[in-house]
């Protein structure tokens, strides 16, 4: 059984069909997948279900905080799975591929006290950009 589905059924998420085969393409190292793709590779699993079951299911886990929604640079949301364990983005400007990527250090703790003028910080999220291989040998 993937991590995600333990986590949903842990929590007492009632595992229908259709939710457990969106948590099942979502498993998986670097998953970072589009509403249209989860529900693209759903479809070839289980071929009655339908995009707003999927979107559905999608915006259920992560008002769970069991996946976590990434948007970057005006491209459609992404769905990422890593949701408990901390993590950076990696993102490639041309494809949009994304890494997850865990560097050594807090970066809270890069923001000098001067800098955070009075915020109490809950969180802090960072997204290195580039170019992926794929992409810089097409180039």
């Amino acid at each position: 059984m993937s991590d995600l589905l333990e986590r949903l059924r842990g929590r007492g998420w009632r595992m229908t069909a259709q939710r457990r085969v969106v948590a099942e393409v979502l498993d998986g190292d670097h998953v970072h997948l589009t509403a249209d793709e989860v529900h693209a590779r759903a479809v070839s699993k289980l071929p009655e279900i339908s995009r707003a079951t999927v979107y559905n299911t999608l915006g259920e886990m992560v008002t769970l905080g069991e996946v976590i929604e990434v948007a970057t640079d005006g491209r459609a949301k992404r769905y990422d799975p890593n949701a408990h364990r901390p993590h950076q983005h990696l993102v490639c400007g041309r494809c949009g591929a994304i890494r997850d990527v865990h560097p050594a250090g807090d970066p809270l703790a890069d923001l000098p006290d001067a800098e955070r003028f009075g915020f109490t910080i809950s969180n802090v999220e960072v997204t290195y950009r580039g170019i992926c291989p794929s992409c810089a040998t097409t180039a």
